[in-house]
């Protein structure tokens, strides 16, 4: 069984309710085809549904069991907007913005989420990160004892022995630009946690940077290793080490060389990136040089499971991501 393999098995054992506010592109009407029929989530289709059935009958795809809502016509537009007005109203948003944004499918899927009548969502196939997590911070808003809402991929690299078997967690490479030490060291906590709720072994956190323990000294190397300091001192059960080459922090030769008293060095799973630069440009050289699956960007720090795509994922990303969104509601 490959990995995302067992993900979708995880999922089938508590089936959550997922919500695609995207149903009017074939990636995801396919991908909600695939859940319902490997049974891993119960699917929300957002939009008009003599459109999304017209898709799904173009392109023979059985979505008969999902739950297909216009946000345009639905009796609980009115319902969301009041809920969406209360949530907002303090940062100046009137019952009149509320109305209008939830005519957009993202915010009326965020609201079912906040509302209870579903588990999680999934979106970005063809909205921005921007345009998927801003109504989830003004809806959902952040995780209880979080400081800082981050992304991470979950990569899964075929015939591959380092990480765990393969698979890593990249963070963060998809959300915070540049962030500061402070902020590094939330980032490698909360993708510790990632990794150990989605890979259900123990995290081994690497603080990369393009030096190891002093091979070099700037601005940009003292940052990781401030955050690593840090990030010791604040979460001091937290396996991290760092600063770290990639080499150095995955392959045991060159991590035995490179830094020998660290015992995260040639062994690390989870990979923290100094800035949004690196870690976009490595997980996407892995997926298209590496041949890994690439999912996310994943979010993590929200109050309720809510997941980004890339505009360039394919159906089965979407499939797999959904099946990732159902484990994190299972938590």
């Amino acid at each position: 069984m490959n990995f995302i393999d067992g993900i979708k098995e995880r999922a089938r054992q508590n089936v959550k309710k997922i919500v695609l506010p995207e149903a009017s592109d074939v990636r995801t009407i396919t991908a909600a085809s695939i859940a319902l029929k490997e049974g891993y989530a119960d699917i929300v289709l957002i939009g008009d549904e003599q459109v999304i059935n017209n898709i799904a009958k173009e392109n023979n795809l059985d979505i008969s069991k999902a739950c297909i809502i216009n946000q345009l016509t639905s009796e609980k537009s009115k319902i969301y907007a009041e809920k969406l007005y209360d949530l907002r109203k303090e940062k100046g948003m009137t019952i009149e913005q509320a109305q209008e944004l939830i005519k957009n499918e993202v915010y009326f899927g965020m609201m079912m989420v906040k509302l209870n009548e579903a588990d999680g969502l999934v979106s970005g196939a063809i909205h921005s990160t921007s345009d998927t997590l801003r109504p989830a911070l003004q809806i959902l808003k952040t995780a209880p004892d979080t400081k800082l809402v981050s992304a991470f991929f979950l990569m899964v690299v075929p015939d591959c022995e380092y990480g765990e078997d393969g698979v890593f967690v990249f963070g963060d490479c998809g959300l915070n630009q540049n962030p500061t030490a402070e902020e590094l060291v939330e980032i490698a906590n909360s993708s510790s946690k990632s990794f150990e709720q989605l890979v259900g072994k123990e995290s081994r956190v690497a603080m990369l940077s393009y030096s190891t323990k002093g091979s070099a000294k700037s601005e940009l190397t003292q940052k990781v290793i401030d955050a690593t300091n840090m990030v010791k001192q604040k979460y001091p059960n937290l396996k991290v080490d760092g600063e770290l080459q990639l080499d150095a922090a995955i392959v045991p030769s060159v991590g035995k060389s490179k830094a020998p008293d660290s015992q995260i060095a040639g062994t690390a799973n989870t990979l923290i990136f100094p800035n949004l630069d690196a870690g976009n440009i490595g997980y996407k050289l892995t997926q298209r040089l590496g041949k890994a699956e690439a999912y996310g960007p994943l979010c993590q720090g929200i109050a309720r499971p809510v997941n980004d795509l890339s505009r360039g994922c394919s159906a089965e990303d979407i499939a797999g991501v959904i099946a990732i969104t159902a484990v994190q509601a299972q938590s």
